[in-house]
């Protein structure tokens, strides 16, 4: 018997991760709760387990008394010498129980008693395994449809993704293996209850921390992050080694690192930034792809104010305006966006125009006064579709050698008829 509880201890030790004292405890309490059944009273009970042999001994503890009142508590003189004659009446005598002389009712009621020790230390077990992943990324294998949520089978637990937290038009199938972020773990009576979510930016995150090992690493660092599930995602990413290129280690040879995330996500875009300590920088960067000609942002209020060209504006704020509000999610800052000839329209213009020169290997230009830049560059990237028009006029019009040879020709013809007429004159 001492065997066989032995090897059902170890295996249970192995199977649920339970210790095998805890279980020795368990049993401990069984045989006390099934003396209290079996005697009524309890209190005298004692039970020794060796640890190594499960060998067990359940002991009632008996006063020795000259006449017996009670005999769960106590035991004759008479009965006491019989035992051992040394005793003398005020002594202790430990009287072995036998367990298996316990009723039906005692020996279930022990039994369930280890049943349901087993079950908390389960449910324990597995509460603390799960919340020491709380705030990180899992894999789970989707089991089914539960009204609008899903349920997640994360191998020893089921968890929910909620309606709230899923991304819209992601359709799973049953089987199907995803990553989750673990919002939160709660304990309950029917064990943990695991929240996950397809949605949160820190999912994003995690899945770089796997995917690059220099973020893994630290080396390059996850400044902040901006997300709309589903669509598009902007990091900002800084490197502690100036050796290392942060961008070029999170996209990967031939885009492979991101790629394997974007997969992932299904598809979803990732714009990649250097984070700046400088907040026009910073700002600069996070409107990306779209070019930026000026910057002026304002630490203490939070908000920046950006010019971009006529021809980037739509670029800068996005579709639906999801760029801008990206960018100032990744930032921080309030940013108000112009077009150049926006702001010459507000009269705020010479204010960005102290800021260009930062701008100049950009855009090759410089501003020489409010209205009029110089450069040639410049003006075939504003996008204007008047100033290549308006030049050709002006070639029409200044061009000499066309008026010469116009003119030269019409001077010529008129000679050689004067000439001719004179000829003919003097013939006759």
């Amino acid at each position: 018997m001492n065997n066989e509880l032995l090897e059902a201890l170890t295996i249970l030790e192995k199977e649920k991760d339970i210790s095998k004292d805890t279980l020795l405890e368990a049993i401990e309490n069984s045989l006390i709760t099934a003396c209290k059944n079996h005697f009524g009273k309890s209190d005298n009970i004692k039970v020794n387990i060796n640890p190594e042999t499960c060998e067990f001994h359940v002991y009632a503890e008996k006063t020795v008394v000259e006449e017996v009142e009670d005999p769960v508590l106590e035991i004759s003189i008479g009965n006491a010498k019989m035992i051992d004659s040394k005793y003398e009446v005020g002594d202790i005598v430990n009287i072995e129980v036998r367990s298996k002389e316990f009723g039906r009712i005692a020996t279930q009621n022990a039994k369930n008693v280890i049943l349901q020790k087993i079950r908390e230390e389960e449910r324990k077990v597995l509460f603390d395994q799960y919340y020491g992943k709380e705030k990180d990324v899992v894999t789970g294998i989707v089991q089914r449809y539960v009204g609008k949520n899903i349920s997640i089978n994360l191998g020893k637990v089921d968890a929910i993704l909620s309606e709230n937290e899923q991304v819209k038009n992601e359709v799973f199938q049953p089987t199907e293996r995803i990553k989750l972020y673990i919002l939160e773990v709660k304990s309950t009576s029917k064990g943990p209850k695991i929240l996950v979510s397809r949605t949160h930016p820190e999912l994003v995150k995690r899945l770089f921390e796997s995917e690059v090992t220099e973020v893994k690493d630290g080396i390059v660092e996850i400044k902040s992050i901006s997300r709309e599930a589903g669509s598009r995602t902007k990091i900002a990413v800084w490197s502690n080694d100036p050796d290392v290129d942060p961008v070029g280690a999170c996209v990967g040879l031939n885009g492979a690192r991101v790629n394997a995330i974007v997969n992932e996500l299904r598809g979803e875009k990732i714009d990649i930034i250097n984070w700046s300590d400088n907040a026009a920088m910073l700002i600069e960067n996070a409107l990306s792809p779209a070019k930026v000609i000026s910057v002026i942002a304002d630490a203490e209020e939070k908000t920046a104010k950006v010019v971009v060209p006529d021809y980037q504006l739509s670029l800068a704020i996005g579709k639906e305006g999801q760029n801008a509000r990206l960018a100032a999610r990744l930032t921080g800052f309030k940013i108000d966006i112009k077009s150049e000839t926006q702001a010459r329209e507000a009269g705020d213009f010479m204010d960005y125009e102290n800021e260009y020169e930062e701008y100049e290997e950009d855009f090759e230009a410089e501003y020489q006064d409010e209205s009029a830049l110089e450069k040639p560059e410049y003006e075939g990237e504003s996008g204007y579709e008047e100033e290549p028009d308006y030049e050709e006029e002006s070639d029409y019009e200044e061009n000499p050698a066309y008026e010469e040879d116009s003119d030269y020709e019409e001077d010529s013809d008129y000679e050689e008829d004067s000439d001719y007429e004179e000829e003919v004159s003097e013939n006759e």
